[in-house]
């Protein structure tokens, strides 16, 4: 039993502990965000309804069946104004019965259900593709949270060293009070600044915890103080432009070939099988016969609507018009996205460059406060002078920090802006 509890005790808070302090890469933040995102369910109806299309459209090419009846009653018939001798011709019946069914087979329907199903099926993919368009909008809101986050954790870590540097001072000046050579007020000095530095702990990691609800929602995860995020590796600029709004456009562009195509199609005559049969009386088959009896006849059929052509030559115009203005949206898309690409890239160089000047600006300061530090234990230079070198210090480590996210930031930017 004892076993039991040891394990409880040291096992158990180990399992919880790595399940807490999980670790989040910014690609696997772009796949939960767009699982959990409610408008990818939208992705299932566009599915359902193109099936339902489609069945629709596939049962134009069935064999077409229609009844139709008719009794009627009528002031006079066909009569022979002569008699012929010998013969006697039964007169007509005022009243009148027919009942008809017909089954016809379309012959250039099937062409006609083909192009139907060509066009519906193109009509989901620019569907589909609009949705993508709106799925991909995610990636900036991740990029914005995700980098926030890693710039918050910078700004944590930079707080931390300051307060090194600061606790390194009030140890020194406590030992310099001990024997009498500083003052009171330069140990209280630097125990306030430690205080603002704690104050700024606190305001940081409640601005991640913030950040990492906002992004815990986005992702559908449970996300902690706790919880590390990965910084990515640096990534190479794409000058191609590969963004799902391009692909849409040329689907919908698709749409309006594949509409010229059915409206040829349309204006066509239409040839179709058909087989009826019923009851008449008189017989439709047979004038002379006054008695109710069934007939049946067969044949192909012609039907060619020439008024079809009135209209054919503007709508194919108007679609090619409507094309064109796809096309024009296509390329102006193109082109404000190149501008941004260019201005992402010119901003990109300008960070490499700071951070190049960071780094050696970092350099400096720490000597200068090295030479501080040594000269705060032995007098020369005050509690403010040192504190002045410590922040100027803290403010060029930040100052590299802070680029090097915004690098981080503005490549992702790039990919995302670019589609690559």
């Amino acid at each position: 039993m004892k076993a039991v509890y040891l394990f409880a005790a040291f096992i158990i808070p180990i399992s919880l502990h790595g399940q807490n302090s999980r670790s989040l890469k910014i690609e696997e933040c772009y796949v939960l965000a767009r699982e959990n995102y409610p408008l990818v369910r939208q992705h299932l109806l566009i599915e359902k309804s193109n099936n339902y299309t489609i069945e629709n459209i596939a049962k134009g090419a069935l064999p077409q069946i229609s009844v139709s009846g008719q009794a009627s009653y009528q002031s006079d018939v066909t009569t022979l104004p002569i008699q012929l001798p010998g013969m006697n011709v039964p007169a007509m019946s005022k009243d009148q019965y027919r009942l008809t069914g017909e089954v016809s087979q379309p012959l250039t329907d099937l062409i006609t259900v083909k192009q139907q199903k060509e066009l519906q099926e193109m009509n989901r993919q620019v569907q589909t593709q609009n949705l993508e368009v709106e799925l991909y909008k995610i990636k900036d809101r991740i990029n914005q949270l995700f980098f926030g986050i890693l710039l918050i954790d910078e700004q944590l870590v930079q707080n931390n060293l300051t307060k090194k540097d600061i606790q390194s001072g009030i140890n020194k000046v406590s030992a310099a009070l001990r024997n009498g050579t500083d003052f009171r007020s330069s140990l209280d000095k630097l125990k306030a600044e430690m205080l603002k530095a704690q104050q700024r702990d606190i305001d940081l990691k409640s601005s991640r915890s913030a950040y990492t609800a906002m992004l815990g929602l986005f992702i559908n995860q449970t996300l902690n103080d706790s919880t590390k995020f990965d910084r990515p590796e640096e990534i190479t600029s794409i000058a191609n432009v590969n963004r799902p709004e391009v692909t849409a456009y040329d689907f919908q562009k698709k749409t309006y070939d594949l509409q010229n195509q059915l409206l040829n199609t349309r204006s066509l005559p239409k040839f179709s099988l058909f087989f009826q049969g019923g009851l008449g009386k008189p017989s439709p088959v047979n004038m002379l016969s006054n008695e109710l009896s069934g007939y049946y006849l067969g044949g192909l059929r012609l039907n060619w609507s020439l008024s079809s052509f009135y209209t054919l030559k503007k709508e194919k115009k108007i679609n090619d018009i409507a094309k064109e203005a796809v096309e024009v949206q296509r390329e102006t898309f193109l082109f404000n996205t190149k501008q941004l690409l260019r201005q992402q890239n010119e901003e990109i160089n300008k960070i490499r460059k700071l951070i190049n000047t960071d780094r050696q600006i970092v350099d400096l300061r720490s000597s200068v406060k090295t030479a501080s530090n040594a000269q705060l234990e032995n007098g020369v230079i005050t509690v403010n002078d040192y504190l002045r070198e410590v922040y100027a210090e803290e403010q060029a480590r930040q100052s590299v920090s802070l680029h090097q996210i915004q690098l981080l930031m503005a490549q992702y930017n790039y990919r995302t802006t670019s589609g690559n």
